[in-house]
């Protein structure tokens, strides 16, 4: 722990405190993304890691209170494990820390013993069980955004990352939500740190980055069931008559706009997600040159053999989607129920 990382004139009677002791106890303080750290293994620990439910949360500390003080005292109650201080860039605590203990009646005894604990006169200390939260929402993210794209970029800038899971926005149109599950609570609050500080970039988007609330998981997890197997299905997405050929739909896609001067759609189309058992979500935008609003949507797509590949299957309900629109909006009912149902079958798409 170098004096001079530290901002100089702050609090530094205290740093220098703290440094004397270090050099006494021969103590080793690390210090990383925002967080210094005792411990985790200390030295002379045998065997694995304490189990689950042995960390305690201690909040409203004084910022110029260090490890010299709290480590004597929270280690004078049971075994610590690990000890983290969250730390400002000037050398000032962030107010909270991380006590770890050897088993869950060292944690449950420091809880008793230091909850409300005044350190100073007239300042009570907060202490209870630590919420391992592994969960990250990432909001803001654009309907384009893939997988794979956001797996990479997150796998540069944060650690400890189990898997990435993409949804459609519950309350915005053409917007997707990430679920981010770390391998533990500390490495979710390290990567939620950084991922504050602005070190996710995906094109123009402002992300917000926050724990996952429980019930808005639930919510996913029901918005997101697994589509019937012989059907493709997604938000307004019509499903597609397994005989429609890709050409063929724009075929009668491209008449109905020349016939109305409109000029040739343009159609995009992003996997944004694969399930183990073959499903792949995609994300679909037509955009017809001329017209200010793009149609969009999700739809899911299953893998097969029969020639067709997974981005032509989800142009052509992108497609039908659009024929869909223009016959309500321009041609009469009759000719609008000509045109394929947006429910019928699909075959083992």
């Amino acid at each position: 722990l170098l004096l001079q990382t530290w901002t100089n004139g702050i609090n530094e009677a205290s740093k220098m405190a703290l440094l004397a002791w270090e050099k006494e106890t021969g103590i080793e303080l690390v210090q990383i993304n925002g967080q210094r750290r005792y411990g985790g293994p200390p030295p002379g620990w045998v065997g694995g890691p304490p189990p689950a439910g042995t960390e305690v949360y201690i909040a409203r500390l004084p910022q110029d209170i260090y490890e010299d003080t709290l480590i004597p005292l929270f280690g004078s109650v049971g075994r610590l494990y690990e000890f983290r201080l969250m730390m400002t860039f000037s050398g000032l605590n962030r107010g909270f820390a991380y006590a770890r203990y050897a088993s869950r009646q060292d944690a449950r005894s420091a809880i008793a013993a230091f909850h409300r604990f005044q350190l100073r006169r007239g300042r009570a200390i907060v202490v209870c069980w630590s919420t391992q939260k592994r969960e990250l929402l990432v909001s803001g993210l654009g309907a384009w955004v893939s997988q794979q794209e956001l797996e990479a970029t997150l796998q540069r800038v944060t650690e400890g990352i189990c898997s990435v899971t993409l949804h459609a926005s519950p309350s915005q149109t053409q917007a997707t939500l990430a679920v981010l599950k770390y391998r533990s609570h500390e490495a979710a609050a390290l990567a939620k740190k950084a991922l504050m500080e602005g070190n996710l970039r995906l094109g123009e988007a402002k992300m917000r980055v926050d724990w996952l609330d429980p019930q808005l998981k639930q919510k996913l997890q029901l918005c997101e069931e697994e589509p019937p197997s012989s059907w493709v299905q997604g938000g307004e997405s019509p499903a597609v008559p397994l005989p429609l050929s890709l050409q063929n739909v724009l075929d009668c896609l491209n008449t109905l706009c020349w016939k109305h001067h409109l000029r040739t759609p343009l159609i995009m189309t992003k996997c944004v997600q694969m399930n183990p058992n073959g499903w792949q979500r995609f994300w679909y935008q037509v955009a017809i040159p001329g017209s200010h609003v793009p149609i969009s949507g999700f739809t899911w797509i299953s893998l097969d053999r029969q020639g067709q590949s997974e981005h032509e299957k989800a142009k052509v309900v992108a497609a039908l989607h659009v024929l869909r629109v223009l016959a309500e909006s321009l041609v009469s009912p009759c000719t609008a129920s000509s045109l394929p149902s947006p429910k019928g079958p699909l075959g083992g798409w």
